[in-house]
């Protein structure tokens, strides 16, 4: 396991950090590396979760529906429109934002955690410690994946990190990030209270890996009952059809 470990852990840094742009590369040789060890360790494919094509596809069209349905009422609701800004996708070119629907997401994010949290890393540790288990470590590790994303969140969502910056009692003005990190006023108000900010983001980061970890949960169930189609497209949708929503939720907010 330690090696399927390493490979997810270069994987994710060279996704976050090193080579962001590169990412649907990075995934396809991190996925196919991982296939490669899984097939070596004894793994077959339909414990890999390459199974229930059809039915996991009907279901899978289903709960992308349903997507893309939460997303129009949040588009539509005032209050709601607010947690939909992202940076990431308000500052794309249409070109881009293309490349990140059709490319970036699909290829770069989407296949490699599928493959790898509920494909691979499930099937080692479900034919030892059964599904519970995998199930638990699945969505630990994928929680755990998901800190440097988080970051890259709260700089791109100012609803987010206000969030944040509230649920730890951090003082107003501490929920205000750049893409270089917090913003000014955050840096001054940090120093008239000291660890706020870094309780904002500690807290911040937290939740999304609770949360994210949650949806593993969710994931493993639906993997477990339809195979890996079902999850690999509810979190395509989720994923592409927010840079979609985002779009819409500024033009509706524009005078």
């Amino acid at each position: 396991m330690l090696d399927v470990l390493a490979v997810l852990t270069a994987a994710n840094l060279l996704n976050n950090r090193v080579a962001p742009r590169l990412a649907p590369l990075t995934s396809a040789a991190a996925t196919g590396a991982l296939v490669a060890l899984a097939r070596r360790k004894g793994l077959s494919w339909e414990r890999m979760g390459f199974a229930h094509g059809r039915r996991g596809a009907l279901a899978g069209a289903a709960l992308t529906a349903a997507v893309a349905a939460g997303y129009a009422v949040a588009v539509a609701h005032p209050r709601l429109r607010p947690l939909l800004h992202d940076d990431r996708a308000l500052r794309l070119s249409r070109a881009r934002l293309a490349e990140e629907i059709l490319l970036q997401v699909p290829v770069g994010t989407v296949l490699l955690e599928e493959v790898g949290f509920r494909g691979v890393v499930y099937g080692l540790v479900e034919r030892g410690h059964g599904h519970r288990v995998a199930t638990a470590v699945s969505s630990g590790l994928f929680g755990l994946w998901h800190i440097l994303p988080a970051l890259d969140m709260l700089r791109a969502n100012p609803a987010v990190a206000a969030l944040a910056a509230q649920a730890s009692g951090a003082p107003a003005g501490t929920e205000s990030f750049t893409a270089a990190g917090p913003a000014p006023s955050v840096r001054r108000a940090a120093g008239a209270v000291p660890g706020a900010v870094a309780g904002a983001v500690a807290g911040a980061v937290a939740g999304t890996v609770a949360a994210t970890a949650g949806a593993g949960v969710l994931f493993c169930t639906l993997r477990r009952r339809f195979g890996l189609i079902v999850p690999a497209m509810l979190h395509t949708a989720t994923n592409a059809l927010g840079y979609v929503a985002a779009r819409a939720a500024r033009r509706l907010r524009r005078p």
